[in-house]
């Protein structure tokens, strides 16, 4: 296993963003945890959301006094190909897995638990990847958890039924929403934790549009026209060539329009490869399309130039974790058009921030009403910006960390009143996002079989309504409320 060096951070740099009340809570709720061992477990330091949620994590939980390292698993390239495969087959596709190719899943992740250090507190392992690493090494005396980042709530049965046993030996499971729970899942404590934006990043910070200009300017793209964007892996799931067929739509309408196609590429991402290729075949004889990847030099500050300059960012989603580059978009104050897929709908709910599209051409329409209304544009974008305030930044997912060890290794913690944070065994939560409901002060509620559960948002009391028993995979670790469901 390798060592990730992450440097350190402040928490005081995040005051101005944050708010002081959320940086003094975090210091609070540390208190009881100063010297406890952490091990967080990947795959890759670099391109997906796992690797940019650690690495701003783990040394702002150092600053709090934990002891926090993060580690990557051994993998070759027949490693990562299965992985992927593991990884498409729990989001529902229906791609097989040969025998010999679990052998080398669980070959390779025994050359990984072999390495292990026992001499940690709590082990979060991420994603299917390591997924095998507590069968295998044994669980010693440390309390593991499986910290899922995908929608693996209709899973390929034949992919679960393969992986499902490596996860009999974990403490608990975080989804990060309560519908991505797959049936019959073997780990009885099951928590939901919604991810968030680091608002200190390179990607996230503010660059004032003169030096976002010069930034897309040095790279070709000409800032004196529309710009439509979508940033994203170069996956199926993403669909960037529906993202492609919204595009020409929109160009019948808005001539000068562009499109840009903003990337990353990890080594533990080998399909990446491919749709980047096909890509490249479609826009090499077309001026007004660009395709970007951070191995041609555009990374997290062309990634932040691009959400804040664009006219429209497209996320046009077909299956996705929570889609956090939604957030992050609005944390710019740029509007979203987006699939209706994972947890874009909390990131875009009741109207804030953008518009929830279910085919390439309700995509089309959407980002030319938007091209053409810019004042409705910038008021959504606004709307958008202050959801992400509450809900997605950094600070109240580290909140929501230090309560989860503490309540997994039973430390006491100091009651946080506020907004926007997770609920947990023995608390109200909303059965969809996992946040933590005030009830009875909670207005929105709903009857199923007899219970009561409360939410905080009408959009997350309709994702319940239109399938509860999805969402009630999750339902383990809260209290439903008594009360009168809303009319």
């Amino acid at each position: 296993m390798r060592m990730v060096s992450v440097g350190g951070q402040q928490l005081g740099a995040y005051r101005e963003s944050a708010g002081d009340a959320a940086v003094d809570a975090l210091h609070a709720l540390a208190s009881a945890l100063r010297g406890v061992r952490v091990l967080h477990l990947s795959a890759t330091p670099y391109g997906g959301g796992v690797a940019e949620l650690l690495r701003s994590q783990v040394p702002l939980l150092r600053a709090l006094g934990l002891f926090v390292d993060w580690k990557l698993i051994a993998g070759d390239d027949a490693f990562f190909a299965v992985t992927k495969a593991i990884h498409n087959g729990l989001q529902g596709a229906d791609d097989t897995i040969t025998d010999a190719q679990w052998d080398t899943f669980r070959s390779m992740s025994a050359r990984s638990a072999e390495q292990l250090d026992h001499a940690y507190d709590v082990i979060v392992v991420h994603d299917p990847q390591p997924v095998a690493i507590a069968q295998l090494a044994g669980r010693g005396s440390s309390l593991w958890v499986w910290r899922c980042h995908i929608d693996t709530s209709e899973p390929n049965p034949e992919v679960w039924q393969r992986l499902a046993p490596y996860l009999e030996d974990y403490d608990a499971a975080v989804f990060t929403l309560g519908g991505f729970v797959p049936p019959d899942f073997p780990v009885a404590r099951i928590e939901i934790v919604p991810p968030a934006i680091d608002p200190e990043s390179p990607k996230n910070i503010d660059l004032g549009s003169q030096l976002a200009r010069r930034v897309l300017g040095w790279i070709g793209v000409d800032l004196s026209r529309p710009l439509v964007t979508q940033v994203s892996r170069f996956d199926p799931w993403k669909d960037p060539f529906g993202v492609i067929a919204a595009y020409e739509l929109v160009k019948e309408q808005v001539d000068d329009v562009q499109l840009a196609l903003v990337g990353s590429m990890a080594f533990d991402d080998p399909q990446g490869w491919s749709v980047y290729s096909a890509l490249e075949g479609v826009v090499r004889d077309n001026p007004d399309l660009y395709l970007f990847t951070n191995l041609t030099g555009v990374g997290n500050i062309e990634v932040n130039a691009f959400q804040r300059l664009s006219n429209v960012v497209v996320q046009k989603s077909i299956r996705e974790g929570f889609g956090l580059v939604v957030s992050e978009t609005l944390w710019k104050g740029t509007p979203v058009v987006a699939g209706r897929a994972g947890g874009i709908p909390l990131q875009l709910r009741d109207g804030a921030g953008g518009f929830l599209v279910d085919s390439v051409e309700e995509c089309a329409a959407r980002v030319v009403e938007l091209l053409r209304n810019p004042d409705e544009a910038g008021a959504l974008g606004r709307r958008g910006r202050e959801l992400v305030r509450e809900r997605f930044l950094l600070p109240r997912l580290l909140a929501d960390e230090l309560r989860l060890y503490a309540a997994l290794l039973g430390r006491q913690t100091p009651p946080r009143p506020g907004r926007g944070e997770a609920g947990f065994a023995g608390e109200t939560r909303d059965p969809v996002c996992g946040m933590r409901i005030d009830y009875p002060a909670a207005a929105l509620t709903a009857v199923s079989d007899s219970r009561t559960y409360a939410f905080c948002s009408q959009s997350c009391r309709h994702e319940f309504l239109r399938d509860t028993a999805r969402f009630l995979r999750s339902d383990s670790g809260s209290i439903p409320v008594a009360g009168n469901p809303a009319d």
